[in-house]
C-alpha cells in the first residue's frame, strides 16, 4: 500500500534523526530551557525579523491551538474562523474544552476575507443584545487552509489591518506552513509583522513531532509558559523539540521540505488534470481534491491510501491525496500511471 491520507505517515527527515543520534548523549536541563531551545528560538526570531518575540515548542497543532487561544481570550469571547477551519471540525471540540465558542464564518475554498471579519464584529456590537451573546475576541486563520489554499500577501494585510482596528489578535496556524510558504507570496517577517501569533509545524514537515509557536504580542506572551504546563504541553525532554528545530531551521531545510511536498503534489495535480477530472478546489500545496467517479476511486483504493473527503454528487467522491517530506519519486510515478490506466 502507497499511503497519500496525510504527511506524517512516516517518521523524520535523515537530518532530523541525525542530529537527535548525534545529541543523544547530551545531559541538560528540562522542559525546553536547554542551549538547543534557546539557539533555535534565536534562530526562528532572526528568520521573522522579530528579535523582541517570545518563542515556545509544542508536541502538536492541537495542544498550540488550544493553549494559544486560551491564552488569549477572556471567558465571555469566541474565536472567529472559517467554518471549515481546522480548530472548528478536526480537533474534537477542544477550543469549546477549554470554555471558548468557535465562532465560524462562511469560507470559500476555506478562506475568510476582511471585510466578513469586519461585518460579524460590526453587527455584533450594533446588536440590542450584544451583551448576551459570545463576544468575537480573536481571528483564527490557517496557512495553507484545510482545503490547502492560501492566503495571498495582500488578503493577509488586509485582515491584520481589520484585527488591529478592532483590537482582535490575529491567530494564523502553521501546521503546514512549510508548504505555505513554497505555494504564496507570504514570508516569516510577512507573518512576524502582520499577526499576533503563529506557529511553524513541523510535525507536518519531516519532524518527529513539534511546533513552534511565534508570539509578537507581548501581551500573550507573558505567563506564556504557565498555560503550556497547565495544558499538558511542558516537555519534560524539551531539548528533543529543540534539537529538531536546530536542525529544521539549518540552511533553510523547512523550506526545501515544503517545496518537495508542493513540487510532488502539483506532479499529481497534473495527473489527474490531464485525465479530466474536476478539482473540488484549486489547492496550489501539498494537498490535492480530484473528484473521482466512485469506480475509478475504488479501484485506485487496491494499491494506494488516501482520504475520502466529500460526496459531490450520487457517482462521484472528492477525494484527498496528500504528500510529504518522504514522498518518493517512484510512489508518484506508480500512481500517475495508474490514473492514466483508469
Amino acid at each position: 500500500m502507497i499511503r497519500f491520507e496525510c504527511d506524517y505517515t512516516t517518521g523524520a527527515h535523515p537530518k532530523i534523526l541525525e542530529a537527535l543520534v548525534s545529541t543523544n548523549g547530551e545531559s541538560t536541563p528540562g522542559y525546553g530551557v536547554d542551549e538547543h531551545c534557546e539557539h533555535a528560538r534565536d534562530m526562528l526570531r532572526a528568520l521573522c525579523q522579530t528579535p523582541d518575540a517570545g518563542v515556545h515548542f509544542l508536541v502538536g497543532g492541537t495542544q498550540a491551538n488550544t493553549t494559544v487561544i486560551a491564552a488569549i481570550l477572556r471567558p465571555h469571547q469566541g474565536v472567529l474562523c472559517a467554518e471549515t477551519g481546522h480548530i472548528n471540525v478536526h480537533e474534537s471540540g477542544a477550543i469549546e474544552a477549554t470554555g471558548h465558542k468557535v465562532l465560524g464564518l462562511p469560507a470559500s475554498e476555506g478562506k475568510i476575507t476582511a471585510g466578513q471579519i469586519d461585518l460579524y464584529c460590526q453587527e455584533h456590537f450594533d446588536n440590542a443584545a450584544w451583551e448576551h451573546m459570545v463576544q468575537p475576541g480573536m481571528v483564527y486563520l490557517s496557512l495553507p487552509t484545510e482545503l490547502g489554499t492560501v492566503y495571498t500577501l495582500a488578503e493577509l494585510e488586509e485582515i491584520s489591518a481589520v484585527c488591529r482596528r478592532r483590537k482582535l489578535p490575529l491567530f494564523v496556524d502553521g501546521a503546514r506552513l512549510a508548504c505555505g510558504l513554497a505555494a504564496s507570496d507570504v514570508t516569516l517577517p510577512d507573518l512576524g509583522r502582520l499577526c499576533d501569533v503563529f506557529y511553524l509545524g513541523g510535525t507536518k514537515a519531516g519532524l518527529l513531532f513539534g511546533e513552534a509557536v511565534v508570539i509578537t504580542n507581548p501581551n500573550i506572551d507573558h505567563d506564556f509558559r504557565y498555560l503550556i504546563k497547565q495544558h499538558g504541553g511542558m516537555l519534560a525532554k524539551g531539548r528533543l523539540l529543540g534539537v529538531q528545530f536546530e536542525a529544521f531551521l539549518e540552511d533553510g531545510l523547512f523550506l526545501d521540505i515544503g517545496k518537495k511536498e508542493v513540487s510532488q503534489a502539483l506532479r499529481l495535480r497534473r495527473a489527474f488534470e490531464e485525465k479530466g477530472y474536476p478539482l473540488f478546489v484549486n489547492s496550489p500545496t501539498n494537498q490535492q481534491f480530484p473528484v473521482l467517479p466512485d469506480g475509478h476511486m475504488a479501484a485506485l483504493e487496491k494499491n494506494y491510501s488516501f482520504e475520502v473527503w466529500e460526496k459531490t454528487d450520487e457517482g462521484h467522491t472528492a477525494v484527498r491525496f496528500c504528500t510529504s517530506w518522504s514522498t518518493a519519486d517512484g510512489d508518484v510515478d506508480a500512481l500517475i500511471a495508474d490514473i492514466q490506466k483508469l
